[in-house]
């Protein structure tokens, strides 16, 4: 665990295919918690691979807008900031940025590891 007050701009950030940066706020490699938390900041045009996680997963957006899709659900919803998205377990989904300003979402992962299966 980083510690009970995290200065995000203190956290490194890992940097996703496509040019997205993560920076983990809650959780580490050893499972010192129950939950891993972070920002994700995504440029303009990213979007993520369809996929899903053996857990829930909780996102919401902070700023910017994209287009989220989930397993299930006829077509795509438009997300943007005050918009939370409460995925299964083993649901495919994603989300791709639309507009010109990053999408800025903080997620949180119902488990010590972060496990992204990509689907087809």
């Amino acid at each position: 665990m980083n510690g009970p007050i995290i200065r995000h701009v203190d956290v490194a950030e890992e940097e996703f295919p496509g040019g997205a940066t993560y920076r983990t706020l809650v959780g580490d490699d050893a499972g010192s918690t129950p939950v891993r938390c972070g920002i994700q900041t995504s440029p303009p045009g990213y979007a993520t691979p369809n996929h899903s996680h053996p857990y829930v997963e909780i996102v919401t957006v902070l700023e910017g807008t994209g287009e989220a899709w989930i397993d299930g659900l006829d077509g795509t919803a438009e997300i943007g900031p005050g918009m939370t998205m409460v995925f299964p377990p083993n649901t495919a989904h994603g989300f791709r940025v639309i507009g010109d300003t990053p999408l800025v979402t903080h997620g949180v992962h119902s488990s010590s590891d972060r496990i992204v299966e990509i689907k087809d």
